[in-house]
């Protein structure tokens, strides 16, 4: 692999670890645990790996020094740091016996059914130690959910001698490895089965989640390009830009570049939602905010939107619910595809089917055909940013005529996205990465199954931070998915009334107005530590800090 200069020194850091996490390591178990909801339900359906108490690992005397042969997989979107996540799980169980192997399933979840795999020797981990991307081994969407499957992958498990799975994913991710951890453990098979929390989106966090990995680094990255993109308006001043940022179920990453780079508009999904707001509420208060600094003289800004914000569009919402549910039957999949809209519309209720007719064409037809392989609507290929400058556009020329706008609007648009999943891994996602998978190793080396990699208390220096892991059992509630209520961790939602929300809300006001833009500049990876190793301002306003 040819790599620049800054990869190869990248390639030399070395990764702090929680002290808990060095040396010979003890497990600490807390009280049993229960679902966040539903639990009757989730019992009945994990009824081996429900009710497991908390783990913390703290410094101990003497360790199982026994060699293992672990399986890991990356599942789902790419996040900056899940190579570091498997250096740290290499490195942990090579720790415990020089003699423990480590296969990468290639390509995802499929790789284990079809038995696609490498041995991850030193020379491959040393080529990927603090890098982005999942290029190391690659990543794949293919759900893990069927006994088949489960039985297929159970004949390499045993071929290579397997004792343990890791799987680095999302929240559907890690959902299929609670599933997997369940039918192991009620068969008997002794495979042992750990998640890791990735998503830059955000939204796997809990109380014992306090960020999944690749937030850190993506908003980092999406944060710098749009501190440049101000910088230029601010110097042309003459366009709007609006600005789509990834964050298909909740705005984490739109709130967050919002309060590291104080935009003039962010639209936060879970307040329009929470507000009951229609699309035209939303285009009102963009516009106004552009007549407003129209009068001040200042014919430019900028508007983030989170990706999935017109699933949050109350009236839209229910449309999309009803559109899951129908296009989920046989029927509706015998269809054939250009006859897909025109069913849709017979067999709409006579409140979604005037909410579908009142969307433009293209919006429309991209709610009522394709899906991803969860069944969720693929809102990244709905160019919301298009459809709410139109809009807004059409707003100010009607205002224009009323004599209520005298200004000239120029939009331009912007969708960050795959700019921001595979970049090198900031100081805190490598750390970050590294000690979730030491401490995946651990919680294998101690028998341990159906439960996902933590790392507590990442504000404070990261010696002090507190390693171990929680029952994904823990986390999961029953939601409804392609027409059936199907077992799934909960996801986690901006809080209106959390602290980063509170802060973004006492400032819009002037950021609209004014001209308040901060340009955070690019990842820095050498100099003080207070520029170099913070936190997100998410995470440190939850925290209190």
């Amino acid at each position: 692999m040819e790599k620049s200069a800054l990869q190869k020194a990248r390639g030399a850091y070395q990764p702090k670890l929680p002290v808990g996490l060095q040396g010979c390591v003890k497990v600490k178990e807390g009280a049993p645990t229960q679902s966040v909801a539903d639990q009757e339900q989730i019992k009945a359906l994990f009824p081996n790996t429900y009710g497991m108490p908390l783990i913390e690992f703290e410094k101990g005397e003497t360790m199982n020094n026994e060699a293992i042969n672990i399986g890991v997989i990356l599942s789902g979107g790419q996040a900056p740091g899940g190579h570091n996540v498997i250096c740290g799980l290499f490195d942990g169980v090579k720790r415990l016996n020089p003699n423990s192997k480590l296969y990468g399933f290639l390509m995802g979840p499929g790789g284990l059914v079809d038995h696609n795999y490498i041995e991850l020797t030193a020379d491959v981990i040393d080529e990927y130690r603090n890098t982005g991307g999942f290029d190391m081994i690659g990543s794949g969407r293919t759900k893990l959910e069927k006994e088949e499957q489960f039985e297929k992958g159970l004949e390499i498990i045993r071929k290579l001698d397997i004792k343990a799975i890791v799987i680095i994913g999302g929240d559907d991710s890690n959902t299929n490895a609670c599933v997997l951890a369940e039918y192991y453990a009620a068969k008997k098979y002794g495979v042992q089965v750990i998640g890791c929390p990735k998503t830059i989106d955000g939204d796997l966090k809990n109380e014992q989640i306090e960020t999944s990995f690749g937030f850190d680094t993506a908003c980092k990255t999406y944060a710098e390009v749009i501190g440049n993109i101000q910088r230029d308006a601010n110097s042309a001043r003459k366009y709007w830009h609006f600005i789509k940022l990834m964050g298909r179920s909740a705005s984490h990453i739109a709130l967050e570049c919002a309060l590291q780079v104080q935009p003039n508009v962010c639209i936060v999904s879970e307040e329009v939602e929470e507000k009951g707001m229609s699309l035209n509420d939303i285009v009102d208060y963009v516009a106004g905010v552009v007549a407003q600094r129209a009068a001040d003289g200042n014919n430019f800004g900028t508007v983030l939107i989170p990706e999935g914000l017109i699933e949050f569009v109350p009236a839209i919402k229910r449309l999309i619910a009803e559109l899951n549910d129908l296009l989920a039957t046989p029927e509706a999949q015998a269809v054939a595809r250009e006859n897909q809209i025109d069913y849709v519309k017979s067999h709409l209720s006579a409140e979604n089917l005037a909410t579908f007719a009142s969307l433009p064409a293209a919006v429309a037809s991209q709610l009522a055909l394709d899906r991803d392989p969860h069944g969720n609507v693929q809102v990244s290929l709905i160019e919301t940013e298009k459809l709410l400058s139109e809009m807004v556009g059409n707003r100010l020329k009607a205002m224009k005529a009323e004599g209520k706008y005298v200004g000239k609007f120029s939009p331009l648009h912007h969708f960050f996205g795959y700019e921001g999943r595979c970049a090198a891994p900031s100081n805190y996602d490598a750390d970050y990465c590294y000690a979730l998978g030491v401490s995946a190793s651990m919680l294998m080396a101690n028998g341990k199954t159906g439960y996902m990699a933590i790392v507590k208390n990442t504000t404070a220096p990261a010696a002090e931070w507190v390693a171990g892991g929680v029952p994904i059992t823990m986390m999961m509630n029953m939601e409804r998915r392609n027409g059936e209520m199907k077992p799934v961790i909960k996801k986690a939602l901006v809080q209106l009334d959390g602290a980063p929300f509170k802060k973004f809300a006492e400032n819009r006001e002037k950021w609209a107005r004014e001209t308040c833009y901060v340009y955070p500049g690019p990842i820095q990876y050498w100099g003080p530590t207070e520029v170099c190793d913070q936190t997100t301002k998410t995470l440190a306003l939850e925290q209190g800090k």
